[in-house]
């Protein structure tokens, strides 16, 4: 399967956030390759086994996996305010995805040094 085929698979409902969430991805993380891992769209550096990014359609919610522990660290202040565990950031309304942040985390992850991951 490949990130066309995971969207296609996707709830209808869900598609316009998941395709923009994905179009996000692909513009930020210059250089990263897209791939599936785990079941699910994974953003990875060339050279680099572990993503730094991920995101999936979960059955309550959509699913933004931020694996940079520095990244989250920077962004803790805006992070707070969101349904967030270990590395996840979950959004239950496809409608109230926080586009702008996601974008700020991308970014912020594009332009760290490779670094650790969870």
């Amino acid at each position: 399967m490949d990130v066309a085929a995971y969207l296609d698979a996707a709830p209808e409902a869900r598609r316009p956030a998941l395709a923009r969430l994905r179009e996000l991805c692909v513009t930020e993380l210059k250089g990263f390759e897209e791939r599936i891992a785990y079941g699910m769209p994974v953003y990875v550096r060339p050279g680099e086994t572990d993503g730094e990014i991920a995101w999936a359609n979960q059955k309550q919610y959509i699913s933004f996996y931020l694996m940079r522990t520095d990244v989250r660290d920077a962004f803790a202040d805006r992070l707070a305010a969101h349904d967030m565990g270990k590395a996840c950031l979950r959004f239950r309304n496809p409608a109230k995805v926080d586009f702008d942040l996601l974008r700020d985390l991308l970014r912020a992850t594009s332009q760290a040094s490779p670094g650790q991951v969870c």
